[in-house]
């Protein structure tokens, strides 16, 4: 794999976006812990750090060890960066009058300077920091600068060093990719050849040197990132891929046979295993959600482990894990605090003697799309929107009954099927239904109700990093609250969530 971005995470909520916006350039780039990333720097063309919730100037301040990389590395400080290298480096930081948060814009900008090349005069950017920089750091000169903050951007003479106080990875930052590129692209030189195509090819051939003649099975779910996943496999090692396909009886209603079916003619090995029975009596009761995707991890590898002793000599258990799994289900000191464990991440029980491979680790959810497309996978199949894998268990609030899972599979086809139907599926990211724990009262042929509460949820979104809820058409959510209630017997009440991430996630659980 290519290393040509190392980006630094103090535990901001962009940091992610950072690393989008690097790679929609065709540039590889990779998120490390400030405190815990690699020693040999030998592979990368740049750095980038990130900003964070912490002050430079209190106690808990992250520290990073910057030896290795100023002055012999090109350096983007973004935020807390900039300021850690004006506070640590000769410069001033003080507490700001009043927070700079939300859009300004550039009053000025130094001439003939090729990190503002493209950048129009008076350009928005995004503050989002309580403390400023008051005096610049040893040798740094001043770039840009806002009504309100004097020192929005500085360079460091003698050094390729470069500091922002804004975020340009936002959206509301209007020239901010173009900042990025000109910092990556031109000061940097880092080469932009992060394409599918030679991702492909890459991993193809890095999959054939590790795996050799070893047999690997793969968790095949129906889903966009196991499909790619198995198809670049495949590529790899042809035969030696044994796909399974499990049916943990969480699954949208009749998908166990269309996932079987889909698959049908496209090569792979595919062996479905109905362990649904197996599932739901160990979730009996449960109603804690870390606890239901701990269940449902570990039943997911006992079937795994009891199916791969079916086949002789399998070596390997592929995954479909995707970037934003990896990052979520990371937790140190400084950085991002764990959101939720995903059932993919994190290793396998020592009791199980295959080891992982996961060829989609280091992408995010539309890099496997266009990775997909490449390797001519059907562009329905790589359209279908995002599916937890704890599947419907994460969308039944409380406890999980037979008969809840099929309430929530009937209701969940009512609000798909309508979404096809209405020519709303494709301007949809993912959209989903949640069985909430508590009954209404309802009126239904002059007879009172006391019956189940829906919501539905549906979001735009690039990566599920952040998203934003659909304004969906009011006919179409009065048609589908309809036939809900009149289709779905055991509902009398249906509302349409209409909050963002952040601050809420996307999943109710």
């Amino acid at each position: 794999m290519q290393h040509n971005v190392l980006i630094l995470d103090f535990g901001s909520q962009y940091t992610q976006l950072i690393a989008r916006r690097v790679r929609e350039l065709n540039i590889f780039c990779e998120i490390f812990p400030y405190n815990h990333f690699p020693s040999d720097l030998s592979s990368y063309k740049a750095v980038i750090l990130g900003g964070s919730p912490f002050s430079v100037r209190g106690e808990d301040a992250p520290h990073p060890d910057l030896s290795q990389i100023r002055g012999k590395l090109p350096l983007l400080a973004v935020c807390y960066g900039a300021q850690y290298l004006s506070h640590f480096s000769g410069g001033e930081v003080a507490a700001s009058n009043t927070r700079e948060y939300g859009r300004a814009n550039l009053s000025f900008i130094k001439e003939n300077e090729v990190f503002f090349e493209g950048v129009s005069e008076n350009s928005q950017v995004w503050m989002s920091h309580s403390d400023s920089i008051k005096a610049l750091p040893t040798n740094g000169v001043k770039l840009a600068s806002t009504q309100d903050v004097e020192f929005a951007a500085y360079k460091i003479e003698g050094e390729t060093t470069y500091a922002i106080q804004y975020h340009p990875e936002v959206f509301h930052s209007t020239d901010g990719s173009k900042m990025l590129e000109n910092f990556l692209v031109k000061i940097a030189e880092v080469p932009q050849n992060f394409t599918p195509n030679a991702f492909v090819e890459e991993m193809v051939a890095e999959l054939k040197e590790k795996l050799q003649d070893d047999k690997v099975v793969l968790g095949l779910s129906g889903g966009v990132d196991s499909t790619v996943a198995a198809v670049l496999l495949h590529q790899a090692i042809g035969k030696n891929l044994y796909c399974i396909f499990v049916n943990n009886g969480l699954l949208r209603k009749n998908e166990f046979q269309n996932v079987l079916d889909q698959y049908k003619g496209m090569g792979l090995n595919v062996k479905g295993v109905d362990a649904g029975d197996r599932f739901l009596s160990e979730l009996a009761g449960v109603s804690d959600p870390e606890t239901k995707r701990k269940i449902i991890g570990r039943v997911f590898i006992e079937v795994f482990d009891d199916e791969s002793h079916l086949i002789q000599d399998v070596k390997w258990l592929a995954q479909g894990t995707i970037y934003p799994d990896v990052i979520e289900s990371v937790s140190v000191k400084g950085p991002s605090a764990t959101i939720k464990s995903h059932h993919n991440v994190g290793g396998l029980p020592d009791y199980m003697k295959l080891k992982i491979v996961e060829p989609l680790r280091m992408l995010f959810k539309d890099e496997v799309r266009r990775v997909g497309a490449s390797l001519g996978i059907d562009p329905e199949l790589l359209g279908r929107h995002p599916f937890p894998g704890p599947g419907l268990s994460i969308r039944i609030l409380g406890d999980i009954t037979p008969e809840k899972v099929q309430i929530l599979q009937d209701v969940d086809a009512v609000f798909i099927d309508g979404l096809k139907s209405w020519g709303l599926y494709d301007k949809v990211w993912q959209a989903g239904a949640i069985l909430l724990p508590v009954n209404s009262v309802g009126v239904m042929g002059d007879e009172r109700t006391y019956e189940k509460v829906i919501a539905l949820r549906a979001v735009e979104s690039t990566d599920g990093m952040t998203a934003d809820w659909v304004h969906l058409p009011y006919d179409f959510l009065m048609k589908v609250s309809n036939d809900i209630i009149n289709k779905v017997k055991g509902v009398n009440r249906v509302v349409y969530d209409i909050s963002s991430k952040p601050p809420a996630t996307i999943e109710w659980e």
